[in-house]
């Protein structure tokens, strides 16, 4: 049983449909891009970087503009992010049209294999149980802003359209990828944003640049492309997980944590500078409920407290891998999944410490690198896993 419709769970459903392996699939398709990101964003990956994957390589993201009139380049055209669900949506269409929409709520051990209970209430057995579930199980609020009513305060995972922000004072936390787009998509729908951060800077990637000319070579020697950036640091990340994963732990978490950390995409500069109120050297202190209003109390860089009043505030500060967070696992089958850091501990062929138990995508990457942590890498999950589940597969069949 696969749990988890997005490009982790999609990409290693088609592998699996090709290869005759008896498995079923289960969740909303697409979910995190229709129901977890602000509407208008683009995505931070290039174009070729932003496929998801089937053995022939025939359902990708190129193809799919060009079947229905989108512009598209491997390099230099943003993708909007409703393209790139419509073009999710169309690949679970072609590849996997079996795909069960309801959700699973309770994962349980169960006579050597496990029991699953369904959101309908439903009960299905399953010999092996890969959990796809992405980011959204993981999305990380501050303990300072916790105490915050629900009506103050929302994570940039929770879609709200942006229009009902309009004329209100929005405070943005954070200054990554999500943050950035969030407060640039607010301030074009009137918000008076501010974005808040800690950080003495925020961070941009650069625009491509074209690749072309003389200093091809040179370019490409000094600074080789990849699914997640330009660099060897970045190359080596997506092409050698296995390498990865025979790393010393503390030398994994070390890179995984401190390798492409947030940074906004080149298109989200636009949306920002120069527009949006952005105060560095922020570190929040706390913050409280005064009647329909947020106070935010902050230690500025030169050791004064200042306090921000806002409407509403969203915390852009990210995601953090944690079981604990994953309930659908029974507890006392979270309890026997070795961990470090409460992420799992898996295997090169990423089965955790409870046999025919894996974890594919974000809960993968201490175990294989910040490569898990995009869908770029999916491309070398679906293959490397369907590989392994194949082999199990043909063994039980045999005996």
């Amino acid at each position: 049983m696969i749990i988890g419709a997005g490009p982790y769970g999609l990409s290693l459903g088609a592998y699996l449909a090709a290869r005759g392996v008896d498995f079923r699939i289960f969740g909303d398709p697409m979910a995190v891009w229709s129901s977890h990101m602000p509407r208008g964003m683009y995505l931070k990956s290039e174009g070729f970087a932003s496929d998801l994957f089937d053995p022939k390589h025939e359902q990708t993201l190129r193809a799919f503009c060009e079947r229905n009139g989108h512009s598209y380049a491997d390099v230099g055209v943003p993708i909007p992010l409703d393209i790139f669900y419509s073009y999710g949506l169309e690949f679970q269409r072609q590849l996997l049209p079996d795909l069960d929409t309801r959700l699973v709520a309770r994962v349980s051990v169960e006579d050597g294999g496990f029991t699953l209970r369904l959101d309908d209430g439903e009960v299905i057995r399953a010999r092996r149980v890969v959990s796809a579930v992405g980011i959204t199980h993981y999305a990380h609020i501050p303990a300072e802003l916790v105490g915050l009513p629900p009506e103050l305060l929302s994570h940039t995972s929770q879609q709200r359209p942006v229009e009902q922000y309009s004329g209100r004072r929005v405070a943005v936390v954070g200054a990554g990828s999500s943050a950035v787009d969030m407060a640039g998509l607010l301030h074009q729908a009137g918000a008076d944003t501010q974005i808040l951060t800690r950080r003495p800077k925020v961070w941009f990637h650069h625009p491509p640049d074209g690749r072309r000319g003389v200093n091809l070579a040179a370019k490409r020697l000094l600074k080789p492309r990849s699914g997640l950036g330009l660099g060897w640091r970045s190359r080596m990340a997506s092409d050698l997980p296995l390498v990865f994963h025979s790393m010393p732990e503390r030398f994994r978490l070390r890179v995984t944590k401190g390798h492409l950390g947030p940074a906004a995409g080149w298109v989200s500069r636009q949306l920002v500078e120069g527009k949006v109120d952005i105060r560095l050297n922020m570190s929040l202190r706390y913050a409280k409920a005064n009647g329909k209003v947020a106070h935010l109390v902050f230690e500025n860089a030169a050791g004064e407290t200042e306090e921000v009043v806002a409407d509403h505030v969203i915390a852009g500060t990210g995601y953090k891998v944690d079981l604990n967070r994953l309930v659908f696992l029974d507890t006392e089958l979270r309890s026997h999944i070795a961990n470090v850091h409460n992420t799992p501990i898996l295997s090169p062929h990423f089965e955790s410490s409870v046999r025919g138990l894996y974890f594919i995508g974000p809960s993968a990457a201490n175990s294989f690198g910040p490569l898990l942590r995009f869908a770029w890498g999916a491309k070398f999950t679906s293959r490397h896993l369907a590989n392994h589940l194949t082999r199990r597969h043909r063994i039980l069949r045999e005996t």
